[in-house]
């Protein structure tokens, strides 16, 4: 297993991924349209997730755990039914979920990911 840290999409203040033996590490996923309802915010962040994991060699069903920020608690219900429609069945990660007050106000919906490489 490697020492070396690779950091994926570097920006001046933060980094979208880094991998570091074997674990990847993703930033807080935002929405990239805070005009969608929660549903759609969510499908946008999961997507996005994706992304990043199979850049950094992963994938959504090597998810350790994730961390769920959402700015109204009340909004959990649309949101888990598209995270349990993307959940590979059997891989559902620890997670755990909180109302937090978010950057933008127009966001809903934060996640931040831990995962495995793929062997």
């Amino acid at each position: 297993m490697s020492n070396e840290l690779v950091r994926h999409g570097v920006a001046a203040r933060y980094s979208e991924a880094a991998v570091f033996q074997g674990l990847v590490y993703l930033a807080g996923m935002v929405p990239e349209r805070g005009d969608a309802d929660m549903a759609g915010q969510t499908q946008d962040v999961l997507d996005q997730v994706q992304t990043r994991l199979q850049e950094a060699g992963s994938d959504k069903s090597r998810i350790l755990r994730a961390q769920i920020y959402l700015s109204d608690i009340s909004d959990i219900a649309a949101m888990n039914a598209v995270w349990d429609a993307w959940v590979v069945p059997g891989t559902a990660p620890p997670r755990a979920t909180v109302q937090a007050a978010l950057a933008d106000p127009a966001w809903k919906i934060e996640i931040v990911v831990t995962a495995a490489q793929a062997g």
